[in-house]
């Protein structure tokens, strides 16, 4: 985790929707949630909160690519 970016809710948005969006993967929501822990309880949010999201450096190494990616 280097850089971060802000993303500010909309009603009804939850951890891993905002991941989906942020990341196109909903189990990265957990990056989210040690980013704010003061809303790590939250299920569902209220809008107009800012949220820190890390920026993820995916590290593959050749043992974990896909063959194709290799």
């Amino acid at each position: 985790m280097a850089d971060k970016q802000h993303y500010t809710t909309k009603a009804g948005d939850m951890f891993d929707m905002i991941a989906l969006k942020c990341y196109d993967e909903e189990k990265m929501s957990h990056y989210i949630i040690q980013a704010n822990p003061d809303y790590a309880d939250v299920i569902i949010f209220d809008g107009g909160i800012a949220l820190t999201i890390p920026t993820i450096e995916e590290q593959e190494s050749t043992e974990t690519k896909a063959p194709w990616r290799r």
